[in-house]
Protein backbone atom coordinates (compact mmCIF):
# COMPACT_ATOMS: atom_id res chain seq x y z
CA UNK A 1 0.00 0.00 0.00
CA UNK A 2 1.25 3.18 -0.65
CA UNK A 3 2.13 6.63 1.61
CA UNK A 4 -0.41 8.39 -0.51
CA UNK A 5 -2.81 5.92 -0.19
CA UNK A 6 -3.08 5.35 3.54
CA UNK A 7 -2.75 8.99 4.00
CA UNK A 8 -6.19 9.10 1.93
CA UNK A 9 -7.43 6.32 4.04
CA UNK A 10 -6.63 8.00 7.39
CA UNK A 11 -8.05 11.78 6.30
CA UNK A 12 -10.47 9.76 5.41
CA UNK A 13 -11.58 8.32 8.96
CA UNK A 14 -11.01 10.78 10.75
CA UNK A 15 -13.55 12.88 8.27
CA UNK A 16 -16.27 9.80 8.36
CA UNK A 17 -18.00 11.18 11.65
CA UNK A 18 -18.47 14.72 10.19
CA UNK A 19 -19.85 12.89 7.10
CA UNK A 20 -22.08 10.43 8.99
CA UNK A 21 -23.45 13.73 11.23
CA UNK A 22 -24.50 15.70 7.53
CA UNK A 23 -25.96 13.16 5.45
CA UNK A 24 -27.50 11.04 8.82
CA UNK A 25 -30.62 13.96 8.62
CA UNK A 26 -30.74 13.68 4.53
CA UNK A 27 -31.12 9.80 4.60
CA UNK A 28 -33.98 10.16 7.02
CA UNK A 29 -35.27 12.51 5.08
CA UNK A 30 -35.17 10.57 1.54
CA UNK A 31 -36.33 7.00 3.80
CA UNK A 32 -39.16 8.88 5.59
CA UNK A 33 -40.84 10.32 2.09
CA UNK A 34 -40.97 6.55 0.89
CA UNK A 35 -42.63 5.32 3.75
CA UNK A 36 -46.32 5.06 3.90
CA UNK A 37 -48.59 6.79 6.08
CA UNK A 38 -48.44 4.27 8.99
CA UNK A 39 -45.07 2.99 8.77
CA UNK A 40 -43.31 6.75 8.96
CA UNK A 41 -44.03 7.27 12.52
CA UNK A 42 -43.10 3.54 13.27
CA UNK A 43 -39.71 2.95 14.63
CA UNK A 44 -38.62 0.47 11.79
CA UNK A 45 -35.74 2.06 9.65
CA UNK A 46 -36.66 0.68 5.86
CA UNK A 47 -40.02 0.25 4.49
CA UNK A 48 -41.58 -2.98 3.84
CA UNK A 49 -42.20 -1.65 0.25
CA UNK A 50 -41.07 1.58 -1.09
CA UNK A 51 -43.56 4.07 -1.62
CA UNK A 52 -42.60 6.07 -4.84
CA UNK A 53 -45.83 7.25 -5.45
CA UNK A 54 -45.86 9.77 -2.42
CA UNK A 55 -44.03 11.85 -4.63
CA UNK A 56 -46.69 12.69 -7.62
CA UNK A 57 -48.86 12.30 -5.24
CA UNK A 58 -47.52 15.09 -2.83
CA UNK A 59 -47.03 16.84 -6.14
CA UNK A 60 -50.25 17.27 -7.35
CA UNK A 61 -52.17 17.53 -3.69
CA UNK A 62 -49.43 19.98 -2.07
CA UNK A 63 -49.21 23.19 -4.44
CA UNK A 64 -45.63 22.41 -4.36
CA UNK A 65 -45.19 23.05 -7.82
CA UNK A 66 -46.42 27.16 -7.45
CA UNK A 67 -44.05 27.18 -4.24
CA UNK A 68 -41.10 25.76 -6.54
CA UNK A 69 -41.39 28.55 -8.92
CA UNK A 70 -41.98 31.51 -6.86
CA UNK A 71 -38.66 30.05 -5.21
CA UNK A 72 -36.89 30.11 -8.16
CA UNK A 73 -38.18 33.30 -9.15
CA UNK A 74 -37.55 35.30 -6.15
CA UNK A 75 -33.77 33.38 -5.54
CA UNK A 76 -32.73 33.87 -9.45
CA UNK A 77 -34.13 37.24 -9.18
CA UNK A 78 -32.69 38.40 -5.90
CA UNK A 79 -29.26 37.18 -6.70
CA UNK A 80 -28.92 38.68 -10.80
CA UNK A 81 -30.09 42.12 -8.64
CA UNK A 82 -27.47 41.58 -6.00
CA UNK A 83 -24.40 40.80 -8.56
CA UNK A 84 -25.41 43.32 -10.50
CA UNK A 85 -25.33 46.25 -7.68
CA UNK A 86 -22.63 44.56 -5.94
CA UNK A 87 -19.86 44.58 -8.68
CA UNK A 88 -19.56 48.10 -9.48
CA UNK A 89 -19.20 48.47 -5.95
CA UNK A 90 -16.92 46.20 -5.10
CA UNK A 91 -14.61 47.36 -7.45
CA UNK A 92 -14.69 51.28 -6.74
CA UNK A 93 -13.90 49.62 -3.00
CA UNK A 94 -10.81 47.48 -4.34
CA UNK A 95 -9.77 50.14 -7.11
CA UNK A 96 -10.09 53.95 -5.84
CA UNK A 97 -9.20 55.75 -3.00
CA UNK A 98 -11.79 58.08 -1.78
CA UNK A 99 -12.87 59.64 1.37
CA UNK A 100 -15.27 57.24 3.81
CA UNK A 101 -13.48 54.23 2.02
CA UNK A 102 -12.71 52.53 5.54
CA UNK A 103 -15.92 54.04 7.23
CA UNK A 104 -18.12 52.51 4.17
CA UNK A 105 -15.93 48.88 4.67
CA UNK A 106 -16.13 49.37 8.24
CA UNK A 107 -20.35 49.98 7.71
CA UNK A 108 -20.59 46.92 5.34
CA UNK A 109 -18.68 44.36 8.09
CA UNK A 110 -20.93 45.70 10.92
CA UNK A 111 -24.10 45.89 8.61
CA UNK A 112 -23.91 41.71 8.50
CA UNK A 113 -23.94 41.60 12.58
CA UNK A 114 -27.98 42.73 12.04
CA UNK A 115 -30.46 40.19 11.70
CA UNK A 116 -33.12 40.68 9.44
CA UNK A 117 -35.66 39.05 12.42
CA UNK A 118 -34.94 42.81 13.88
CA UNK A 119 -36.56 44.38 11.51
CA UNK A 120 -39.14 42.38 10.35
CA UNK A 121 -41.96 44.76 11.97
CA UNK A 122 -40.87 48.00 10.29
CA UNK A 123 -40.28 46.09 7.33
CA UNK A 124 -44.10 44.38 7.38
CA UNK A 125 -45.22 48.22 8.25
CA UNK A 126 -43.13 49.90 5.70
CA UNK A 127 -44.77 47.21 3.31
CA UNK A 128 -48.26 47.36 4.38
CA UNK A 129 -48.31 51.60 3.90
CA UNK A 130 -47.07 51.10 0.59
CA UNK A 131 -49.96 48.51 -0.45
CA UNK A 132 -47.39 45.91 -1.93
CA UNK A 133 -47.97 42.90 1.09
CA UNK A 134 -48.19 39.56 -0.66
CA UNK A 135 -46.32 40.28 -3.20
CA UNK A 136 -42.97 38.17 -4.21
CA UNK A 137 -41.14 41.50 -5.84
CA UNK A 138 -41.36 42.72 -2.39
CA UNK A 139 -39.02 39.71 -1.23
CA UNK A 140 -36.90 40.42 -4.62
CA UNK A 141 -36.31 44.04 -2.87
CA UNK A 142 -35.45 42.59 0.50
CA UNK A 143 -33.66 39.99 -0.37
CA UNK A 144 -31.51 41.56 -2.84
CA UNK A 145 -30.89 44.59 -0.01
CA UNK A 146 -29.78 42.82 2.68
CA UNK A 147 -27.47 40.33 0.52
CA UNK A 148 -25.68 43.75 -1.15
CA UNK A 149 -23.07 44.00 2.04
CA UNK A 150 -22.25 40.55 2.45
CA UNK A 151 -22.14 40.20 -1.42
CA UNK A 152 -19.94 43.42 -2.02
CA UNK A 153 -17.50 42.68 1.32
CA UNK A 154 -17.01 39.37 -0.70
CA UNK A 155 -15.96 40.41 -3.86
CA UNK A 156 -14.11 43.29 -2.77
CA UNK A 157 -12.24 40.76 -1.10
CA UNK A 158 -11.06 38.91 -4.18
CA UNK A 159 -10.68 41.79 -6.65
CA UNK A 160 -7.76 42.97 -4.43
CA UNK A 161 -6.02 39.67 -5.22
CA UNK A 162 -6.49 40.68 -9.39
CA UNK A 163 -3.17 42.05 -10.34
CA UNK A 164 -2.77 46.08 -11.44
CA UNK A 165 -1.06 45.14 -13.64
CA UNK A 166 -3.31 43.52 -16.14
CA UNK A 167 -5.55 45.92 -16.31
CA UNK A 168 -2.61 49.10 -16.97
CA UNK A 169 -1.44 46.61 -19.66
CA UNK A 170 -5.32 46.67 -21.39
CA UNK A 171 -5.24 50.58 -20.91
CA UNK A 172 -1.82 50.68 -22.37
CA UNK A 173 -2.76 49.01 -25.56
CA UNK A 174 -5.57 51.45 -25.70
CA UNK A 175 -9.13 49.46 -23.91
CA UNK A 176 -11.22 51.72 -22.25
CA UNK A 177 -11.73 51.36 -18.27
CA UNK A 178 -15.18 50.11 -18.88
CA UNK A 179 -13.33 47.51 -21.51
CA UNK A 180 -10.91 46.80 -19.44
CA UNK A 181 -13.46 45.64 -16.73
CA UNK A 182 -15.76 43.54 -18.55
CA UNK A 183 -12.84 41.82 -21.16
CA UNK A 184 -9.87 41.83 -18.44
CA UNK A 185 -11.15 42.14 -15.17
CA UNK A 186 -13.99 40.22 -14.59
CA UNK A 187 -13.30 37.25 -16.16
CA UNK A 188 -10.44 36.86 -13.51
CA UNK A 189 -13.32 37.27 -11.10
CA UNK A 190 -15.79 34.39 -11.78
CA UNK A 191 -14.72 32.06 -9.02
CA UNK A 192 -15.31 34.75 -6.86
CA UNK A 193 -18.88 35.93 -8.39
CA UNK A 194 -20.41 32.21 -8.63
CA UNK A 195 -19.44 31.81 -4.79
CA UNK A 196 -20.98 34.92 -4.11
CA UNK A 197 -24.00 34.01 -6.58
CA UNK A 198 -24.39 30.68 -4.55
CA UNK A 199 -24.29 31.69 -0.90
CA UNK A 200 -26.80 34.49 -1.86
CA UNK A 201 -29.22 32.02 -3.77
CA UNK A 202 -29.03 30.05 -1.18
CA UNK A 203 -30.12 32.70 1.60
CA UNK A 204 -32.91 34.02 -0.66
CA UNK A 205 -33.50 29.99 -1.20
CA UNK A 206 -34.08 29.60 2.61
CA UNK A 207 -35.22 32.21 4.12
CA UNK A 208 -38.90 32.05 6.33
CA UNK A 209 -39.22 34.95 8.49
CA UNK A 210 -39.50 37.45 5.92
CA UNK A 211 -41.58 35.31 3.61
CA UNK A 212 -43.70 34.48 6.20
CA UNK A 213 -44.62 37.69 7.49
CA UNK A 214 -45.12 39.04 3.81
CA UNK A 215 -46.84 36.27 2.09
CA UNK A 216 -50.71 35.64 2.26
CA UNK A 217 -52.11 34.05 0.04
CA UNK A 218 -50.93 30.21 -0.97
CA UNK A 219 -50.31 30.83 -4.37
CA UNK A 220 -47.38 33.20 -3.56
CA UNK A 221 -45.69 30.67 -0.80
CA UNK A 222 -42.08 30.00 -1.64
CA UNK A 223 -41.07 26.95 -0.81
CA UNK A 224 -40.12 27.01 2.92
CA UNK A 225 -43.58 28.84 3.62
CA UNK A 226 -45.48 25.66 1.41
CA UNK A 227 -43.57 23.19 3.31
CA UNK A 228 -44.08 25.14 7.08
CA UNK A 229 -48.08 24.80 5.41
CA UNK A 230 -48.49 20.97 5.45
CA UNK A 231 -47.15 20.92 9.28
CA UNK A 232 -48.68 23.93 11.12
CA UNK A 233 -52.44 24.28 11.41
CA UNK A 234 -53.12 20.52 10.98
CA UNK A 235 -54.68 17.77 12.95
CA UNK A 236 -52.75 14.91 11.11
CA UNK A 237 -49.68 15.51 9.64
CA UNK A 238 -48.74 13.18 6.85
CA UNK A 239 -44.96 13.03 7.57
CA UNK A 240 -44.34 11.26 3.94
CA UNK A 241 -45.28 14.06 2.03
CA UNK A 242 -43.95 16.62 3.85
CA UNK A 243 -40.61 14.42 3.57
CA UNK A 244 -41.13 14.15 -0.07
CA UNK A 245 -41.44 18.20 0.07
CA UNK A 246 -38.40 18.69 1.74
CA UNK A 247 -36.61 16.44 0.07
CA UNK A 248 -37.95 17.89 -3.20
CA UNK A 249 -37.06 21.72 -2.20
CA UNK A 250 -33.37 20.05 -1.17
CA UNK A 251 -32.75 19.03 -4.62
CA UNK A 252 -32.31 22.47 -6.72
CA UNK A 253 -29.20 23.25 -4.02
CA UNK A 254 -27.50 20.26 -4.60
CA UNK A 255 -27.84 20.66 -8.45
CA UNK A 256 -26.17 24.30 -8.25
CA UNK A 257 -23.66 22.61 -6.06
CA UNK A 258 -22.46 19.74 -8.19
CA UNK A 259 -22.86 22.39 -11.65
CA UNK A 260 -20.72 24.83 -9.50
CA UNK A 261 -18.69 22.86 -7.98
CA UNK A 262 -15.11 23.57 -9.29
CA UNK A 263 -16.11 27.52 -9.67
CA UNK A 264 -16.59 26.89 -5.77
CA UNK A 265 -13.46 25.34 -4.34
CA UNK A 266 -11.33 27.86 -6.99
CA UNK A 267 -13.27 30.33 -5.70
CA UNK A 268 -12.69 29.86 -2.03
CA UNK A 269 -9.26 29.09 -2.47
CA UNK A 270 -7.77 31.79 -4.85
CA UNK A 271 -9.39 34.36 -3.02
CA UNK A 272 -7.67 33.87 0.50
CA UNK A 273 -4.18 33.49 -0.89
CA UNK A 274 -2.52 37.00 -2.17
Amino acid sequence: MSKKLKRSILFWLFLSPIVVVILFPYAVMAISSLKSATEVLNPTWWPDELHWQNFPEMWRTSGIASALANSLYVSGLSTALTILVSIPAAYALSRYQFAGRNAFRQFLLISQMLSPIVLVIGLFRLVAGAGMIDSLNVLVIIYTAFNIAFCVWMLQSYFSTIPRDLEEAAWMEGASRTRTLFTVFLPLAVPAMVVTAIFTFINAWNEFVIALTMLRTEGSYTLPIRVFSLVAGRYTVDWHYVMAAAFVASVPVAILFAWLQRYLVRGLSIGAVK
